[in-house]
């Protein structure tokens, strides 16, 4: 009797192993392993994207589906995930339906690198690194303002916007506008209307560049990318004793940058309107 309650036994732990290896060995053809991420990381992840129901989600490499089902019970928001494994796939559409959220969220059996990414005003990845390079020129090319969050591994040599350690370490990008050129354009200010060009240089969100504002050379300070949110200030000294900061705000639309400028602090501050348009390309 022992005997065959052994042979069962060896039986069992035998298929389960077996099962398990094959599991394993399908996930690294895939390029990236499935490794459960840790729930309080998932909840970081979430946080830092500064998810709402206004979102979509789309979970790249989406494994059991935890993710995704997460941010649409806690925070609301409709997503994709994709993975090439369909038993993680198929495990993820019934937990959605278990949890409630099948109406929000779908999953998909398929190549993250044929995806289209879209419609996704956030991306979730836990992926390998040499997976990671291979997306960032797509992800770069995303709408401006797109937050991506990845944990443990980065976007290659793109700098995090935010980094964070909760268990593990967690990273923001927020896809940044193209910026680069010349661009030019006329304000209204006292004393009459100034040409002003600006030569931005740019790599991911950091930028910097000089300008010229009415035919005098001008130093660009503090510029600020963000999204498609471009900020910056420059100093109109046309008169030495009375120059005045110009605290620039933006938004850009492709070869458009529109905002407000404030000139000066305090109660000599006055607000203008600018419009800025590209003129050359890098």
């Amino acid at each position: 009797m022992r005997k065959y309650l052994f042979l069962n036994i060896f039986f069992v732990l035998s298929v389960l192993l077996a099962t398990a290896a094959a599991r394993a060995q399908t996930h690294w053809q895939f390029d990236v392993p499935f490794v459960p991420t840790p729930h309080v990381v998932i909840e970081e992840m979430l946080r830092l994207a500064q998810v709402t129901p206004q979102d979509f989600v789309m979970d790249l490499g989406s494994g059991d589906g935890r993710v995704l089902i997460t941010a649409a019970q806690k925070y609301g928001a409709r997503g994709i995930g994709v993975d090439l494994d369909g038993e993680l796939v198929a495990e993820s559409i019934e937990s959605a339906k278990v949890a409630g959220v099948s109406d929000r969220v779908q999953f998909l059996q398929q190549d993250l690198f044929k995806t289209d990414l879209g419609q996704a005003t956030v991306i979730t990845m836990y992926l390998l690194p040499g997976v990671m390079a291979r997306l960032q020129p797509r992800l770069l090319d995303l709408k401006p303002g797109t937050r991506l969050v990845s944990h443990d591994f980065r976007l290659g040599d793109w700098k995090p916007d935010v980094t964070t350690q909760i268990r593990k370490n967690t990273f923001l990008w927020i896809v940044p506008a193209k910026v680069a050129g010349r661009w030019q354009m006329t304000l209204a200010l006292p004393g009459g209307e100034h040409a002003v060009t600006l030569d931005l240089r740019q790599q991911y969100q950091e930028v910097d560049g000089h300008g010229r504002f009415s035919d005098r050379h001008s130093q660009i300070w503090e510029p600020r990318l963000s999204g498609d949110r471009l900020s910056f200030v420059m100093v109109d000294d046309r008169d030495r004793d009375n120059e005045a900061a110009l605290y620039f705000e933006g938004r850009v639309n492709g070869d458009i940058i529109e905002g407000q400028l404030r000139r000066g602090t305090g109660k000599a501050q006055t607000v203008h309107s600018w419009r800025a348009q590209r003129v050359s390309a890098p």
